[in-house]
């Protein structure tokens, strides 16, 4: 029986937190689906299908160690899950305030499936304050990203948030 995991997320843009969580939780599983969430409330900076794109060209290498399968989804978690036959959910943790919103969601998703399961990984010390939105905003206003986003992602990110 393949082990099928799911690591949902925005992804707007990838960064080297989420890359450190995709590098352990191949480890897990045999197959890891990373569910790129559209999610409309964020407002995210890239289309779907950059961000879709850009995880597959920043995953291919974990292929080798487990099956990859990157897709978008606008549905329920829980039923997404269900939907790519993923007995385990990934969820990646830097800090208490991510442990509390977590843990809430974990009960109704358990609620839902008691069938799902869902494993935390600790993101690595070097990664705990990488946040998508703190990215943004650094690249926006002319910092330094290179610690935070592979060169290939840097680029993208910054043709979308220089000024003209």
């Amino acid at each position: 029986m393949q082990r099928v995991g799911l690591y949902p997320g925005t992804f707007d843009p990838l960064h080297n937190g989420h890359l450190d969580i995709l590098a352990r939780a191949v480890k897990l599983v045999d197959k890891l689906v990373i569910g790129v969430a559209i999610n409309r409330g964020k407002g995210p900076l890239f289309t779907l299908d950059e961000r879709v794109e850009m995880v597959m060209q920043e995953t291919a290498h974990l292929s080798s160690i487990a099956e990859i399968e990157v897709r978008p989804f606008e549905t329920l978690l829980m039923n997404f899950a269900r939907e790519v036959g993923a007995g385990v959910i990934i969820r990646g943790l830097r800090a208490f305030s991510d442990f509390e919103y977590e843990f809430q969601m974990t009960a109704m998703n358990q609620q839902l499936d008691r069938n799902i399961e869902t494993v935390f990984l600790m993101a690595d010390p070097r990664h705990q304050a990488v946040a998508s939105k703190l990215v943004k905003e650094i690249a926006g206003l002319g910092g330094d990203i290179s610690a935070f986003v592979s060169p290939g992602i840097a680029v993208q990110l910054l043709g979308k948030v220089r000024p003209a």
